[in-house]
């Protein structure tokens, strides 16, 4: 037997214990040791490690029936707290959520600034604030994830942000020399597809997650894991060239998807052709609504351009789920078949796409939900969103 051994299989089944008490929310010693395989008296120490770390906790389930009631075990939701953080252009929200994934506060802060070190400060002062918050849990704030709208590499450096001009900086361990908390970086559309999986789709292996809303970017879960590249870069479909010398990208090629579907380009073109500065969502609903044929036919356009990309994912991935992730999108009632009807090819399978439910919201969810999943090492997480979660935020 190879050294180490049995402390791999200890932390296996932690691991695998742990993730079903989540999923189950839940569930007794006798049921756990059924749907693991694990037998009761291996259910039986973990456990008790697990009580004694305070990680779960135990109630007495009542029932009508006569006999002893069970001991269900849940996890103990307020033994710490994940930071969620999603670092836009213009604004940084930053959302707290329990160990079960529900959101318990959001914050908004609205900035008009680029520089590396004014953001960094802002977000060591809200942070600490935090901190100082949760310091009488049990755990504390046990971890923070950053979406980053740009290319981060596999050791979690931010190699290009180009909203914000930032190259090449060490966000994870300026923060950690700061605050004293472990520090997650990762790709927003990495998130998006981290989102999608942990609090929908639990049972899909093998999903894509697109984001339209800057640019476009891919998250894409195979075979269960996050696929990130050999340098961590893989994901940045929006620099895929759909129109041979078209539109220039700030890439430095011609025609890439983004020009033509993502969010900005669709704004930007369609401000444009009707010779106005700003466009807003309620302005685009009540186009929608009052079924505006120029609206109408620059969505159709929008469409057309968008289904080109996707065809060429599926043709590359043959994913089971498609999600599509934009807010334009989640204003057309007919979205997701409008879309379906350009995949018209006999060779592009998937088995079912969407348009996501989420929004927005998604890159902070996926945030915190690897903030959770890190902490706890888990392998698998299954949460569930609820009345107090992220989408009444």
């Amino acid at each position: 037997m190879l050294k180490g051994d049995a402390t791999f299989i200890k932390k296996m089944n932690k691991s695998l214990i742990l993730s079903n008490i989540i999923e189950h929310k839940l569930i007794s010693r006798a049921e756990l040791s059924k749907i693991t395989g694990l037998n009761k008296a291996t259910i039986s120490v973990q456990v008790s490690d697990l009580l004694d770390k305070e990680l779960i906790i135990e109630t007495q389930q009542e029932h009508k029936s006569l006999g002893r009631r069970p001991i269900m075990l849940s996890v103990n939701r307020e033994a710490g707290f994940a930071l969620g953080i999603d670092l836009d252009k213009n604004s940084i929200t930053f959302t707290i959520s329990d160990l079960i994934g529900t959101s318990i506060q959001t914050d908004i802060i609205e900035m008009q600034v680029s520089e590396y070190d004014v953001i960094l400060k802002i977000l060591i002062e809200q942070i600490t604030c935090y901190k100082f918050k949760f310091a009488h849990t049990r755990y504390g704030l046990v971890g923070i994830t950053i979406g980053i709208h740009g290319i981060v590499n596999k050791d979690e450096m931010i190699d290009f942000v180009p909203k914000h001009g930032w190259r090449n900086k060490t966000l994870k361990k300026d923060l950690e020399n700061e605050i004293g908390v472990n520090v997650y970086i990762e790709n927003n559309a990495n998130l998006c597809s981290i989102a999608e999986k942990v609090y929908k789709h639990h049972q899909s292996n093998n999903l894509l997650s697109v984001s339209l809303y800057s640019g476009i970017g891919l998250g894409f879960i195979i075979n269960g894991v996050l696929f990130k590249g050999f340098h961590g870069y893989a994901g940045e479909i929006g620099h895929m060239i759909v129109v041979p010398n078209g539109l220039p990208c700030r890439c430095g090629n011609l025609g890439c998807w983004e020009q033509y579907a993502s969010e900005l380009s669709f704004i930007t073109q369609f401000a444009e052709n009707q010779k106005e500065i700003a466009f807003n969502l309620e302005d685009f609903q009540n186009r929608i609504n009052e079924h505006d044929p120029v609206f109408l036919k620059e969505i159709d356009r929008f469409i057309m351009y968008l289904s080109i990309g996707l065809n060429n994912l599926i043709n590359l991935y043959n994913p089971e789920i498609l999600v599509v992730n934009s807010e334009i999108l989640r204003l057309c009632p007919n979205a997701a078949e409008e879309l379906k009807a350009h995949l018209s090819s006999s060779i592009s399978h998937y088995s079912e796409l969407l348009i996501s439910e989420f929004g927005k919201r998604a890159c902070i969810m996926g945030a915190c939900a690897l903030t959770i999943q890190n902490f706890l090492g888990v392998s698998e997480l299954c949460l569930t969103l609820c009345e107090e979660s992220f989408l009444d935020k």
